[in-house]
């Protein structure tokens, strides 16, 4: 199992780039970098003490993200709050979100994600990032073995009130022909159930390599899919409501087979275990790339408020 803290993100201040303090000095340093060369070398930045505000990141997030993506198929509860920016995953302060890659379930995701702090909580909430090739190497052989074939997701969407999402939100629409057309595109089954709910059946792949370092990654949300990865006694309290294949979300391997559930603990804790912890300041930028970079969410108190972007 891989232990120690070799890498953490690059943070970046006006001292240490030679700029001013202030939005006018992170644009002249963005203007003169390349920040996708910079961005695939550091795996993730942080840009702090620029005194950014929700204005000044709504002009400047063009020279972040030059072709920002909507939420779309994402299975997070986000609320969008500008063209394409939305509230970061909006659980209980008081869960951890495991690691994950964001949309890794998905034929197509972003490569890049942007974090925004608004406002930082009193206590805790930091944002923790992990190297997704560490966390492929921190699992045990015979995990990886099993994963080589891929996974297989389903998704339970209903059509206005129910447990989870509704299809509506997922896709942004409420069409059903342009939900079928994404979904086609998407090489991902489909029926429409007669309670007006979508049932989603998509197969990826576990790990992906990346096109600039050729490095393999762990790229999949199967223990955020699963129902061990929620807790033993969240998993029992939906296997008691609904039968595993009515969840709003499941996984299994890509034949069908269940997936063990000690499989699913030890992603969960060897990501966590293996993540650095970004503590938030208000006006913080995070930049990951997001093949390289797995990220989560540490439990909090006080009000915190992280705006979320991404980029292909």
């Amino acid at each position: 199992m891989v232990g120690d803290r070799e890498w953490s993100p690059l943070e970046l201040t006006p001292n240490a780039i030679g700029v001013s303090p202030g939005p006018e000095g992170l644009v002249e340093y963005l203007a003169a970098t390349d920040l996708r060369e910079q961005l695939v070398k550091a795996k993730a930045i942080v840009f702090r003490d620029f005194r950014l505000s929700p204005r000044d990141l709504e002009s400047k997030l063009d020279l972040f993200l030059p072709n920002r993506l909507a939420y779309v198929h994402g299975n997070s509860p986000r609320t969008k709050v500008g063209k394409n920016v939305y509230t970061s995953t909006e659980y209980p302060a008081e869960f951890t979100i495991s690691m994950h890659n964001e949309l890794s379930y998905s034929h197509h995701w972003p490569t890049r994600l942007l974090f925004f702090c608004e406002q930082a909580p009193a206590i805790g909430g930091a944002t923790p990032v992990v190297d997704s090739t560490r966390w492929l190497a921190a699992l045990d052989d015979d995990v990886r073995d099993a994963f080589r074939g891929g996974v297989r997701y389903t998704q339970n969407l209903h059509g206005g009130a129910g447990l989870g999402k509704s299809w509506q939100d997922t896709f942004e629409t409420g069409k059903p022909d342009e939900v079928e057309e994404f979904l086609a595109q998407a090489d991902a089954s489909w029926v429409w159930k007669p309670d007006g709910g979508l049932r989603v059946s998509q197969l990826r792949p576990s790990t992906r390599k990346h096109p600039v370092t050729g490095d393999e990654v762990w790229f999949n949300q199967a223990d955020q899919w699963h129902a061990a990865g929620l807790g033993d006694e969240t998993a029992a309290a939906l296997r008691a409501i609904l039968p595993e294949e009515d969840l709003p979300q499941s996984v299994t391997f890509a034949d069908g087979s269940p997936i063990p559930e000690e499989y699913v603990v030890q992603i969960r804790d060897r990501g966590l275990s293996n993540a650095v912890d970004v503590y938030w300041q208000a006006g913080d930028v995070l930049l990951v790339d997001n093949l390289l970079v797995g990220h989560g969410r540490r439990p909090f108190s006080g009000n915190r408020r992280v705006l979320v972007a991404m980029s292909d």
